[in-house]
């Protein structure tokens, strides 16, 4: 078996060598706009569903809500920064197609002629499971972590682990879209998890967050391919 750490450097700092790449840098404009636009949407919701529950049923508090744009425009920071990693993975699938053909075609010229074009309706209902699957597991960890927030730190771990085996899963599953006549195992668990917790790490971190998705995908292209190659990864 393969270093898995070894292995991970190596597809991470040829993902970074690749990020000037226009197909990837358009990726990254697409998929950092559509996110945006999501979390805007959702901001103008509540803003909208505040400011009616208020008139309608605040009573005393009715005379405040003028704040509910302020409330509004809080709230939706605050779940931007939860839930950037989950909506900008699953707003990836629909670019994907782009990143790993860039990869590919660098990398793996022979894998990129013989991959398949993902139509819309496929990477829609990729984008669409990855969504869900993302707010059922984190849904379910929730309790756990409320019992888990008087160590301080166990709550931030648990997502964090959660979100780690959702993550890889997707970019694994994405990349094996486009090659299925490859007939590959998924790739192992371990090398899964350590994918999608290097994809998580990475959005923790302001500014970097935002490259976060986009080397994550090249990452688990170049992964892929080299479990294609014959090593177990």
């Amino acid at each position: 078996m393969p270093d898995t750490g070894g292995t991970m450097l190596n597809a991470f700092f040829k993902s970074l060598g690749q990020l000037g790449d226009r197909a990837i840098l358009g990726a990254l404009f697409w998929t950092i706009l559509c996110a945006v636009l999501i979390f805007v949407a959702t901001g103008w919701a509540l803003w909208q569903g505040l400011a009616w529950a208020m008139v309608q049923y605040g009573g005393p508090l009715s005379d405040y809500a003028a704040w509910t744009g302020v409330l509004a425009a809080v709230a939706t920071i605050i779940a931007f920064w939860f839930w950037w990693r989950v909506v900008a993975i699953a707003v990836l699938q629909l670019f994907a197609d782009r990143i790993v053909i860039a990869v590919e075609r660098k990398h793996y010229p022979e894998a990129a002629a013989s991959a398949r074009d993902l139509p819309i309706g496929p990477s829609i209902a990729m984008a669409l499971r990855s969504l869900m699957r993302a707010l059922l597991y984190n849904a379910i960890a929730l309790p756990f972590a409320l019992i888990l927030l008087f160590t301080g730190v166990g709550a931030p771990m648990l997502f964090l682990a959660v979100n780690a085996v959702l993550v890889g899963r997707d970019l694994d599953e994405m990349v094996a879209a486009r090659h299925p006549h490859l007939g590959l195992e998924r790739a192992s668990r371990t090398s899964r998890f350590v994918l999608g917790l290097v994809a998580n790490l990475l959005l923790l971190v302001p500014l970097v967050n935002l490259l976060a998705p986009i080397i994550a995908a090249a990452m688990a292209t170049h992964l892929f391919h080299q479990r294609a190659a014959g090593g177990k990864v």
